[in-house]
């Protein structure tokens, strides 16, 4: 009797696990705009897929025709399984570039704030981060949450002896000076830029870089995050904790992920008109504060480009380092013009976001 229990409460946890997941199937066609609650299915979509495999075992040692239903899933699903997870042997990174190859850094940098709450370490924050990238030898740099201060703390010029081309989107701006926002430095000479504005707050920028006798156009931007704040993350430790309290923490942080998932979803629409319109071979870098198992990079991905980390890395490649170890939300995104030669994750404490390095490679 308790062994007919289990099999009847498994087989109703699988049949709810394969629901969900094929929900999550339907995240590239379903803007979050319209249908709000998918956008919280990509989240958990690495976690239903781990569930999945785990119910395929126990249903092979159990009830082996039932392993069939797991099976069918993730075959139905597989373009889910192709973009959570890379499946090449991983390469260390290389500081030596090859010839014809155009080296890419992108990093959310915090706005140079770093992690530390020691004072000492916080002020050498600025000058690890620069030492970071310029050690690298990028020839683009792609930043977000980069600020600066002309008379005060003149952060561009940190970069402009080595890569003295750059557009900076200034999306938020105060009396005393103070710029922030995403920011693009090159090596080589910039022909052309332009601004495209979010509905709130942010923007999508670009720069036309000339590189021999190559014209690439480099995007960078910055979608909506959840903007929790540290009442925010205490409301998520109630929520581990199930604490008293639990239901009104759980609200406040609900209402602010739909609403980021909604104002992401109309940025993300922008991006993929505004990049469908570029003259050039393109490549998209940001934060885009959305796994691979969403609406918005789906949408972005799907216009001609491929994902630098799946062409050559293993696993699933968190870039943001807190919440989740499954929270890959930065990308380096070319389009099937050029060939990705290799591919970093740099994660020095510096920010809350890894950096992202590329090699990258112009077919001719």
């Amino acid at each position: 009797m308790v062994r007919k229990v289990i099999k009847i409460i498994c087989m109703a946890i699988s049949i709810l696990v394969v629901l969900l997941f094929l929900l999550t199937c339907l995240t590239p066609f379903l803007s979050p705009q319209k249908v709000w609650f998918i956008g919280f299915c990509g989240l958990i979509t690495p976690h239903l897929i781990f569930i999945l495999l785990l119910s395929i075992i126990f249903w092979l040692i159990a009830k082996p025709k039932l392993a069939l239903l797991p099976v069918i899933t993730l075959l139905i699903g597989y373009k889910q399984i192709q973009t959570v997870f890379a499946f090449h042997i991983k390469e260390s990174f290389t500081n030596e570039k090859k010839a014809n190859t155009i080296r890419i850094v992108d990093w959310n940098v915090r706005s140079f704030l770093g992690l530390s709450k020691n004072k000492e370490t916080k002020k050498h924050i600025k000058e690890n981060i620069v030492q970071s990238i310029l050690t690298l030898q990028p020839d683009i740099i792609c930043m977000q949450e980069f600020n600066n201060i002309p008379v005060t703390a003149d952060n561009i010029s940190l970069f402009t002896k080595t890569h003295p081309y750059y557009f900076f989107s200034e999306d938020y701006s105060r009396k005393d000076g103070y710029r922030s926002g995403c920011i693009i430095f090159s090596k080589h000479p910039i022909i052309q830029f332009n601004k495209t504005k979010y509905p709130v707050a942010e923007s999508l920028i670009y720069a036309d870089v000339v590189k021999g006798e190559d014209t690439i156009r480099f995007y960078t931007t910055h979608l909506q995050s959840f903007k929790f704040k540290k009442q925010d993350y205490d409301d998520i430790e109630k929520i581990k904790q199930q604490e008293e309290d639990v239901l009104i923490a759980s609200k406040n942080i609900f209402y602010k992920m739909r609403l980021a998932f909604k104002r992401r979803a109309t940025q993300t629409d922008i991006v993929t008109t505004e990049t469908a319109k570029s003259p050039y071979p393109s490549i998209i870098c940001g934060d885009f504060n959305d796994v691979p198992n969403s609406y918005t990079y789906f949408k972005i991905k799907s216009t001609n480009r491929q994902d630098a980390f799946l062409q050559k890395s293993f696993g699933i490649g968190r870039t943001f380092n807190s919440l989740a170890s499954t929270l890959r939300i930065d990308y380096i995104l070319p389009t099937n013009n050029f060939t990705v030669q290799q591919f970093g994750l740099i994660d020095e404490g510096y920010s809350d976001h890894s950096m992202l390095v590329s090699d990258i490679q112009l077919k001719k």
